[in-house]
């Protein structure tokens, strides 16, 4: 299997080759790997004007047929399993394994949205509470938000993308999507089968493009709606100028994981090497610091270095590979340094630390200053930090000593502590007996402080992407 040669962008629902200016790479080789359109302000302008006319249309569209839609993309992305797969290995450096386990959540993604699409509705609310309401009834329904502004990431293509673009088409909005540059294919692949169903023209454009000449996207007033997902610097800075748009931010993390004492080390460890490492600990909710009781510290950490040890480093594209490249090659160089710096401050290294181009070994670290960034940043590679506690309350603590609050795990069989965990935390969401980054695509899924505003899941971002209108009747003759 090999990609194509080229890709267009998608203005208005049409693939246009414009151009052949950006380059994606093989994030494995480093070669050219496919040349992808790359869209200007100017077009940008034409997408959000026709997003804007195709807006009327899109109201009327009853739900039955925005199922229908989403419906045959699940049916599309099954066909073309295996080509969004090999695409994502290929610009995202991902393991074959976790690019397969991607496009099936890209699968369930559009199922969800699709069965989400035809239960959007109202309530009749109970207005007579006085008798100056005497005789008045009040009804609600849901109506799409206006043209959305997009702005996914390169960590997850498909996946972060589809819980944007299948929302919106459930609730019935227009969108303009910028994805990532450095992983334009899969959102150019969604926009491939989203070109195949009977959307009204100017419904949805898809448009890699300059950081330099995305600015529409952020400032223009005819979008009704904002949804970033990325760093919380680019984030925090986009909603300051979005002006009086409604905004969505995903941002960053440097998730907690709490081992207590009770809990099945084996198990633990198993998940916790996952959380730490999978896509080569490329995720905002992957696990980055580990706070064990000091009862079972020794045992966890022998058994944990062990089982990172033996991670299986190398080409993408082969099905035992568990750690591939980083995005890029100076991604590699920033968290090396981070992991060197720690280790100047007095900090263990445990295994790895070692790198070659964009990769990096699995890194274990221990005792690390609270202040070093590897610590307190968002690492965003494959780097955990293992630390111990003796008291469970100096646990959360520890867990809430971050700027950052998206998700945290708790591994405990005691069901006062999770209630207690769930009750203090002040992060999104708290996963009891597995790691924070476990997620399923219809819960509600986002962060507090600097991790962002807002939540994601289907449901969640269908309420975002639609206004409460209100309909009030009057009985003359109550």
């Amino acid at each position: 299997m090999k990609l194509a040669a080229k890709y267009p962008y998608f203005l208005a629902n049409k693939a246009v080759f414009a151009n052949t200016d950006l380059e994606v790479t093989n994030k494995y080789t480093q070669e050219v790997a496919t040349r992808v359109a790359l869209a200007d302000a100017s077009v940008i302008d034409k997408a959000i004007a026709g997003a804007k006319a195709a807006q009327p249309a899109l109201n009327k569209m009853p739900a039955y047929k925005r199922q229908q839609i989403l419906e045959h993309c699940v049916m599309r992305f099954k066909e073309r399993f295996d080509e969004l797969a090999y695409a994502l290995c290929i610009e995202a450096g991902k393991p074959i394994k976790d690019a397969k386990g991607e496009v099936t959540r890209l699968i369930d993604t559009f199922k969800i949205a699709a069965e989400e699409s035809v239960r959007i509705s109202g309530e009749v609310i109970e207005l007579e509470i006085t008798e100056r309401a005497r005789g008045y009834t009040g009804m609600t329904k849901r109506v799409p938000i206006g043209p959305c502004s997009f702005i996914s990431p390169f960590n997850f293509p498909l996946n972060l993308a589809a819980h944007k673009v299948a929302p919106a088409i459930a609730a019935g909005c227009a969108f303009v999507l910028k994805p990532a540059s450095r992983t334009p294919l899969g959102a150019i692949i969604i926009g491939e089968v989203l070109a195949e169903t009977d959307l009204p023209e100017g419904s949805f454009s898809i448009l890699p493009c300059s950081r330099d000449g995305a600015d529409l996207f952020t400032t223009d007033e005819r979008f009704k709606l904002l949804s970033f997902t990325g760093s919380p610097e680019v984030g925090w800075a986009l909603k300051a100028k979005a002006g009086k748009k409604s905004v969505i931010l995903e941002l960053g993390g440097n998730a907690a994981c709490v081992v207590d004492r009770d809990t099945d080390l084996k198990d633990a460890v198993e998940r916790i090497v996952f959380g730490a490492y999978y896509q080569s600990g490329q995720s905002c909710i992957s696990v980055q610091r580990i706070i064990v009781h000091s009862d079972i510290y020794e045992d966890f950490k022998e058994a944990y270095v062990e089982k990172v040890k033996n991670l299986v480093h190398g080409d993408p594209l082969k099905e035992n590979t568990f750690i591939g490249p980083m995005i890029a090659e100076s991604e590699a160089k920033r968290l090396e340094q981070w992991i060197n710096k720690a280790v100047e401050k007095g900090a263990n290294l445990l295994c790895g630390g070692k790198r070659d181009g964009a990769m990096l070994t699995a890194t274990i670290l221990e005792n690390v200053p609270t202040d070093c960034d590897v610590n307190s940043e968002e690492a965003f590679g494959p780097v955990s930090v293992i630390s111990r506690f003796s008291d469970f309350d100096e646990a959360l603590k520890e867990v809430d000593n971050s700027k950052y609050g998206l998700q945290a795990g708790i591994f405990t069989r005691d069901i006062y502590k999770a209630h207690q965990a769930w009750n203090q935390l002040e992060v999104g969401g708290v996963i009891i007996g597995d790691v924070p980054s476990w997620r399923v695509d219809n819960m509600p899924y986002g962060g507090v402080k600097e991790s962002g505003l807002g939540r994601e899941g289907i449901r969640y971002a269908i309420e975002d992407m639609t206004e409460i209108r209100l309909m009030v009747l009057r009985n003359p003759n109550p």
